[in-house]
């Protein structure tokens, strides 16, 4: 009987919180797998246990060099493509990082794949790219709204990117909006920063906006479920499709479960505005029916998703320390 060749996979932003929770489940499923990090945001010590596994190759690498990109195994069926600057909240501080880090890394990437002919690009976008949308909850056929951030603007153009480098060149892509993903490794965001602080001084807790700030959130596991499944069931050339829940809390309500977790009591100051941040969307809460027709549905509800990632966070202080 003929062995059945393993597939190769490249997946950029590999040390990362998403990207590394994708690395773990491909080699579970017995992809081999080239993972490109630059070490910026991403922890080495989340692929510790893929770096032990033959099928594993990890390359440090900063995308935005694409004489080193194109060096690469032409030998390759697909890219998850997952590396990217993910901070909204002080893109404004540096408005040519979310450019070069998100748009033209796609864009590299794009050429990358071009030039090694590889058909297959799955991406990670945001829900941020629909800024402050008129219909909630929001679907994927939604007129887009003037832009909020930077970062949901670079998105928006890398996906435009994708999209004209399918119709040319005969490539195939999935475009993945997230909510805000939760679960083991997160690190960056509201819920990192509150128990950043709560660990520091658990007497205090400070909270940027007025705290009336609608979320919705998905675990890591669902998020990579419905990857899979979308790869699986949907066979379009382009394919685009919201990833979240049926359900969102105010950012007081986080803090309820999270002082309930950590079993403490601050006294809670709010900065005030409905906005927590230049380009802060007060309410994303994205339509998922496209991908639960397919199959999908969360597992884990919000709730659960927050007190794990607690969890998580309470015995991993060292993700905390400040990266070189």
């Amino acid at each position: 009987m003929k062995k059945l060749k393993k597939k190769k996979v490249i997946v950029t932003g590999c040390a990362g919180f998403i990207g590394s929770n994708l690395v773990d489940r491909l080699l579970n499923k017995n992809f081999q797998v080239i993972g490109i990090d630059n070490l910026s945001t991403g922890q080495k010590k989340f692929i510790q246990k893929p770096l032990k596994n033959k099928n594993f190759k990890f390359i440090k690498m900063d995308l935005i060099n694409s004489k080193k990109l194109n060096k690469l195994s032409s030998n390759v069926e697909m890219v998850f493509h997952f590396a990217a600057n993910a901070d909204v909240r002080f893109g404004y501080l540096q408005p040519k990082k979310d450019l070069r880090e998100n748009t033209i890394v796609t864009s590299n990437v794009l050429e990358f794949m071009r030039k090694k002919k590889i058909k297959k690009i799955i991406f990670c976008s945001t829900g941020s790219i629909y800024g402050e949308a008129k219909n909630i909850p929001t679907a994927e056929d939604e007129n887009f709204p003037i832009q909020t951030s930077l970062y949901g603007a670079s998105k928006l153009a890398g996906e435009s990117l994708i999209q004209a480098y399918c119709n040319a060149y005969n490539i195939q892509a999935w475009i993945f909006r997230f909510v805000s993903i939760l679960g083991e490794r997160y690190i960056h965001g509201h819920v990192f920063d509150f128990c950043n602080q709560l660990f520091k001084n658990n007497s205090k807790l400070r909270v940027l906006g007025n705290g009336f700030q609608k979320k919705s959130y998905l675990h890591v596991e669902d998020c990579i479920n419905a990857i899979f499944t979308a790869l699986k069931k949907s066979r379009g050339t382009i394919n685009i499709f919201n990833l979240g829940t049926e359900e969102f809390i105010t950012v007081r309500q986080s803090i309820k479960i999270l002082c309930k977790k950590l079993n403490v009591k601050p006294k809670i100051s709010y900065a005030g505005g409905r906005r927590g941040w230049i380009g802060d969307n007060p309410f994303i809460f994205l339509k998922i029916d496209k991908i639960k027709s397919l199959g999908w549905k969360p597992k884990y509800s919000i709730k659960k998703s927050l007190e794990l990632t607690i969890s998580y966070l309470s015995k991993n202080k060292w993700v905390f320390k400040k990266r070189k």
